[in-house]
């Protein structure tokens, strides 16, 4: 099979794109690398059985390449949460992602898109209010400077150990997307 979806991967991506009465039957056959698979590629299948019961969707990021997407940002929360997030490196993938909205009940979650949402305790939920409270008046001050460079500045629970990082609308292109698209 290994050898088969190298070959044919772009197909079944762009049938992900293209079809949409067989999408589900073509997802089952897609791979991806994965936070927890290795050098492996995994399943969504197989993703869907590792996943947490508490965890809402099947996170993914897109990007440039395998090596760009496991040391960015976006994924310092996931991992420390201890989600497995799939590795979009192909740019067929962003196009097969637009279509393929969730899997056997799961929705497909970007890390890079405004709306990531990661469930915290009540003491989780305290500290990033007063953390939010303190910083209101910098995420004024930098809105002020950036001006409409971007959107809006807001706090956000989705890092761990970076300070900052740009993340794109919700139902917009993806930083990746508008790479490819340049």
């Amino acid at each position: 099979y290994k050898k088969f979806y190298e070959a044919f991967s772009k197909n079944l991506k762009l049938g992900i794109h293209e079809d949409s009465t067989n999408r589900a039957k073509i997802a089952k056959l897609l791979r991806y690398s994965s936070t927890k698979s290795g050098e492996e590629m995994t399943s969504l299948d197989d993703y869907v059985g590792r996943m947490d019961d508490k965890q809402p969707g099947i996170y993914y990021i897109t990007g440039e390449s395998k090596r760009a997407v496991e040391t960015s940002p976006f994924l310092e929360r996931l991992k420390k949460k201890g989600y497995e997030v799939l590795y979009m490196v192909d740019p067929i993938d962003e196009y097969a992602v637009q279509q393929l909205k969730e899997f056997e009940g799961k929705k497909l979650l970007s890390a890079t898109k405004e709306g990531l949402e990661l469930e915290e305790d009540d003491d989780e939920k305290k500290q990033f209010e007063e953390a939010k409270a303190k910083s209101e008046g910098l995420c004024k001050l930098m809105k002020e400077v950036l001006d409409d460079k971007v959107e809006k500045v807001v706090v956000s629970n989705r890092l761990a150990d970076s300070p900052c990082v740009l993340v794109t609308a919700e139902f917009g292109w993806t930083a990746n997307m508008e790479r490819i698209m340049k």
